[in-house]
């Protein structure tokens, strides 16, 4: 497996995985893990993770950062990746 590949599944795994447990927490009345970490985690490739977590645990799906950012992170990494296996930037990645 290529290295590209291997990161994606991890990152979208811990982004999952932060989702879950920070809805925990906010049952709980505990310390929460900071927005800017739920939405950073999706903004360096976890956008798939994130996504599935907030509708799996139904957790911040009614902040509009969340609801709206999310998908668009996911849309422009899409885009993004497009652009650059046309270029031929991410062949040596896949």
């Amino acid at each position: 497996m290529k290295i590209l590949i291997i990161y994606l599944l991890v990152i979208n795994l811990v982004a999952f995985t932060l989702y879950g447990i920070d809805k925990g927490k906010a049952k709980r009345h505990r310390w929460r893990i900071p927005e800017a970490t739920l939405i950073g985690i999706g903004a360096v490739g976890g956008s798939i993770g994130a996504l599935l977590g907030m509708y799996s645990f139904r957790h911040k799906t009614q902040h509009w950062k969340f609801k709206i950012g999310i998908p668009v992170i996911l849309i422009a990494q899409i885009v993004l990746a497009i652009i650059l296996i046309r270029q031929g930037y991410l062949h040596s990645f896949l």
